[in-house]
C-alpha cells in the first residue's frame, strides 16, 4: 500500500485546529468566568457595595465597643464579609443556576476537563478578592487604617486560603442542591456566618470558651485570624478551623459535584 503524501503545506488552510496547553486552557475559562461575574448586578451588590457600606459606616458612625482606634479592628471584619460574599454566597448561587440552565452541562461536554472547570472559577474568585482587598484597603487607608508590612503580608495568606475554603463551601452547596435550595441556604447561611463574625468581633465582651465555640465556624475562624494578622500575630486555631473546612469541602465537592 503506499504511503498517503500530503499535497498541501502546514498552514495552508485555516483554521488549523490543534491542542491546546492546560495553562491556555485554564486561562481562557478564567477569563470567561471573570467576565460573568463583573457583569452580574446580583454578585457586584455582594461583592462591592456591601462591603464597602460597611466599612465607611461602621468607621465613621458612632457605635459604640469598637475602641479608639476602630477603623483597625473594622477593615479585618469588612475583609472577611467580602471573601464569605465572593466566595462563598456568590459562587454557590452562580453554580446552582448555572447548573439548573444547563450552562455547565454543556461545558462539562466540551473537551475542558472537570479540573479546569472547578480552577476556573476559583482563579476568577480569587482575582475578584485580590481587587476587592485592594479597594476596601484603599478605601480604608483614607479612614485612617495604617497596617504594616508583616500584617500586609499575613493578612495576604489568611485572604488566600479563607478564599480556598469558602470557595470549596460554594461550590459543594451549589454542585449538589437545587438552584432554588441554593438560592434560599446560601443567602441563610450568609447571615447565619455573619452574626457568628460578629460574635468574634465582639469577643472582648464574651467568655472565652464562647468565643472558641464561634471561632469553629468559617467566617469567625476568618475574622480572628485577619484581625490578627493586621497585628503581625498568626491565630494557628483559626488557620486549622479554615485548612479544615476547605479540605472537607473540597473532598465532598470533588465527589458528589453534578454537572446537571
Amino acid at each position: 500500500m503506499s504511503e498517503t503524501v500530503n499535497r498541501f503545506a502546514a498552514g495552508t488552510f485555516s483554521p488549523a485546529p490543534q491542542p491546546t496547553t492546560r495553562a491556555k486552557m485554564l486561562a481562557a475559562q478564567t477569563r470567561m468566568e471573570l467576565i460573568l461575574l463583573l457583569r452580574n448586578g446580583e454578585q457586584l451588590l455582594l461583592t462591592m457595595f456591601i462591603p464597602i457600606t460597611l466599612l465607611i459606616g461602621l468607621s465613621l458612625l458612632p457605635v459604640s465597643g469598637l475602641g479608639e482606634h476602630r477603623v483597625d479592628r473594622v477593615v479585618p471584619a469588612v475583609m472577611m464579609v467580602a471573601i464569605m460574599s465572593t466566595a462563598f454566597t456568590g459562587q454557590a448561587i452562580a453554580v446552582g443556576f448555572d447548573r439548573r440552565y444547563g450552562a455547565l452541562k454543556r461545558l462539562g461536554a466540551t473537551p475542558l476537563p472537570r479540573w479546569g472547570i472547578v480552577a476556573g472559577k476559583c482563579s476568577a474568585v480569587l482575582i475578584v478578592v485580590v481587587l476587592q482587598s485592594v479597594l476596601l484597603g484603599a478605601i480604608g487607608f483614607a479612614l485612617g487604617w495604617r497596617p504594616s508590612l508583616a500584617g500586609l503580608l499575613l493578612g495576604a495568606v489568611v485572604i488566600a486560603l479563607g478564599t480556598a475554603t469558602f470557595a470549596a463551601l460554594g461550590l459543594l452547596l451549589g454542585g449538589t442542591l437545587k438552584a432554588e435550595v441554593v438560592l434560599a441556604l446560601a443567602n441563610i447561611l450568609w447571615f447565619v456566618m455573619l452574626g457568628t463574625a460578629s460574635l468574634v468581633f465582639m469577643s472582648d465582651d464574651l467568655p472565652h470558651a464562647v468565643s472558641l465555640i464561634a471561632r469553629i465556624i468559617p467566617s469567625g475562624a476568618l475574622s480572628e485570624c485577619l484581625e490578627q494578622a493586621m497585628r503581625t500575630s498568626v491565630d494557628w486555631y483559626g488557620l486549622a478551623v479554615l485548612a479544615g473546612w476547605g479540605g472537607l469541602a473540597g473532598w465532598l465537592a470533588t465527589r458528589f459535584f453534578k454537572f446537571d
